[in-house]
């Protein structure tokens, strides 16, 4: 008999997953594969999901469940140490190979590293795919050899690249029941998905995003569809209006890998409009960017890429509460940024424009650290990204690779202004905009304009 574990990670699909291709290719009978997800809050250096994600995964989770089920492959629910888990799972049901698509933060290499050296020595095989990303980082490099550390040239050498297309699913192995029964004979129990305790309770803030969100991998699909039949041609020209809805709000189907890079790049090659297949791809290709960074440089979440910003005069979000508050309840007197922030809690999610507006508020008007709203998205979006999240906290706050330069700080009125003239997007979110009801400005725009740039200044000794 031969067995393959699937570990899945963050590529929770049966479509385009190597891995899972690759294991039914070994298998012969349903049961000789087997899906493993593992809730890892063990590990140090791993970052714990933030509570929005953990809604997504408890409803991408169920669906792979099912759609597993289809193929005859069951799927173990566990939480803890995945080394350890993946010993006692491989002895306990005598299989000899273990499949995972690569992963690539620096704690997550590291713990696939050792249990890549570890498993071997008691008789089974480990490989790894490229199931998450369009290229690997180590395959893309500039001509001296390194990383690349600005988007331009590394979007020029990516989409140069041949891109491989997705994979079908694999066909069923057969009826699940038989493979159920041969794995609990062994007297392994498949886990709990309830055990995992993912799902707000009280209070239930994520009542109602069912009827915002599919969260499946057949609702990744049929928002990729919609998306291209109905909206990517309005991509170039009104994308960067959030009340347009001309974006894929494709973000978190990839952040969890129920569809996968490759399939959208493909379906994007359908879009008509030039300029809009160009700025979608090249959407595709900053995720990708974002994740060649963290590779190369695995400190992004924590560390400035730009060592002088270690003396940026930021504040913590405890040394002014008032003022965080406010910009995390949506209640700054900005519009456009408080709607972005209301909506960010109603549905998990926010426009990519509204997303900058609301950080270089945060980080250059208000002066508080970027890593304090790095933290608040993470815990509130569904698409909260190892490498994304941080990566455009960093963008916008100056202190990264390709950072936008810092005195572009975005005016959120002028934003406002060009984005949403009619307020469609913003007297939704903040119906009591423009009444006596709705709060000041907490700051003065400009003031606090020329107050960063001057302590831009004191960091670099440029004068800006």
């Amino acid at each position: 008999m031969s067995r393959t574990i699937h570990w899945y990670r963050d590529d929770l699909r049966v479509e385009d997953n190597p891995g899972l291709i690759a294991a039914c290719e070994h298998a012969e009978a349903p049961g000789d594969v087997v899906g493993l997800y593992v809730l890892d809050e063990h590990t140090p250096g791993i970052r714990p999901l933030g509570g929005a994600a953990k809604w997504w995964l408890h409803h991408a989770l169920e669906s792979l469940h099912k759609d597993l089920q289809q193929l005859g492959i069951p799927l173990l629910i566990r939480a803890g140490d995945p080394q350890r888990i993946l010993l006692e799972l491989a002895e306990a049901s005598g299989a000899d190979r273990v499949h995972w698509s690569r992963r690539y933060g620096g704690p997550e290499r590291e713990l696939d590293a050792a249990i890549k050296a570890d498993l071997p020595d008691k008789g089974v095989t480990v490989e790894s795919f490229a199931a998450t990303m369009l290229e690997e980082p180590w395959k893309l490099q500039t001509t001296t050899g390194g990383p690349y550390k600005v988007f331009t040239p590394f979007w020029k050498a990516l989409s140069a690249r041949d891109i491989a297309m997705p994979e079908p699913a694999p066909a069923p192995l057969g009826d699940i029941s038989n493979a159920t029964a041969r794995l609990t004979g062994s007297g392994i129990e498949l886990g709990s998905l309830e055990g995992l305790d993912l799902l707000p309770r009280s209070p239930n803030w994520a009542k109602g995003w069912h009827e915002i969100w599919d969260p499946t991998e057949s609702g990744g699909h049929q928002q990729l569809r919609t998306f291209i039949d109905d909206d990517a041609d309005r991509y170039h020209s009104h994308g960067q209006e959030p009340a347009a809805e001309a974006t894929s709000r494709l973000s978190p189907f990839l952040r969890f890998g129920q569809i996968s890079p490759h399939q959208v790049w493909e379906a994007a090659g359908s879009i008509k409009d030039s300029q809009s297949k160009t700025r979608f791809r090249t959407e595709l290709g900053w995720r990708d960017f974002a994740w060649h960074l963290l590779y190369h440089f695995p400190q992004i979440p924590d560390v400035n890429m730009r060592s002088e910003f270690d003396n940026y005069p930021w504040k913590s979000a405890q040394e002014d509460p008032d003022t965080f508050q406010a910009w995390t309840a949506g209640l700054t007197g900005f519009g456009l940024v408080d709607a972005g922030m209301r909506e960010l809690w109603g549905t998990g999610h926010m426009h990519n424009r509204v997303r900058m507006v609301t950080a270089s508020l945060l980080v250059k008007n208000l002066g508080i650290d970027w890593r304090e709203g790095e933290a608040w998205f993470w815990d509130t979006l569904v698409d909260a990204d190892a490498a994304s999240n941080p990566v455009n906290w960093q963008w916008v706050a100056g202190s990264g690779a390709d950072a936008a330069p810092y005195f572009r700080i975005f005016n959120p009125e002028r934003q406002q202004d060009r984005f949403d003239p009619d307020m469609r997007y913003v007297r939704t979110w903040v119906p009591e905009y423009g009444t006596e009801k709705y709060p000041d400005p907490l700051v003065d725009l400009k003031e606090t304009r020329r107050n960063a740039l001057a302590d831009y200044d004191t960091i670099t000794g440029k004068n800006t």
